[in-house]
C-alpha cells in the first residue's frame, strides 16, 4: 500500500461538477492499493499518517501531527501510485489491486483512519473520475510505502 501525503491549507474533490468533499487545514492523502496488501498494512499506515509530525508548533518547527492539530484528512484512491515505468513509456499497473478486491481494503482503510484520527474522514469516490484541488502548504509532500516502511 502506498500513500502520497500532502499538507494542505485546503483541498477538495469534485465529481461530475459537484464538490463531494472538501477540507481546510489538514492532509490530502492519495492511497494506492496493491495485490499483496492486508490488514497489517492498513494498521501501520493509518497510525503513521495520523501521528506524522508535519505541522508547525509555536516555534515554526514541524512537530505537531494532524491529530494533535485537530486537522482533517481527505482520502482519495489513486491506483496510479503503483505505476511501473521500468519498461517503455506507457506505465504498467500490473501491481495495482483490481477494484473488486481493492474496494474492501479502501473501505477498511477509511474506517481505521477514522478510529485513529477520532473523527470523520472525507473521501472521493473509489474508481470515479475525480478532479482534485489543493493548496499545498509548505510545500510538504511525503510518500510512504507500507512494504518498505522507510
Amino acid at each position: 500500500m502506498r500513500v502520497l501525503i500532502q499538507r494542505v491549507t485546503e483541498a477538495s474533490v469534485t465529481i461530475d461538477h459537484t464538490v463531494k468533499s472538501s477540507i481546510e487545514k489538514g492532509l490530502l492523502v492519495f492511497v494506492g492499493i496493491e495485490n499483496k496488501d492486508e490488514t497489517s498494512d492498513i494498521l501501520w499506515l493509518c497510525n503513521k499518517i495520523v501521528n506524522l509530525r508535519i505541522f508547525d508548533d509555536e516555534n515554526n518547527v514541524p512537530n505537531i501531527s494532524v491529530k494533535e492539530k485537530n486537522g482533517d484528512i481527505l482520502l482519495v484512491s489513486q491506483f496510479t501510485l503503483h505505476a511501473s515505468t521500468k519498461k517503455g513509456n506507457r506505465p504498467s499497473y500490473i501491481n495495482a489491486s483490481k477494484p473488486e478486491s481493492a474496494i474492501k481494503i479502501y473501505e477498511d482503510f477509511i474506517k481505521q483512519l477514522e478510529i485513529d484520527l477520532g473523527k470523520k474522514i472525507y473521501t472521493g469516490s473509489f474508481g470515479a473520475d475525480m478532479k482534485v484541488r489543493l493548496l499545498n502548504d509548505g510545500p510538504i509532500t511525503i510518500w510512504i510505502d507500507s512494504k518498505n516502511r522507510e
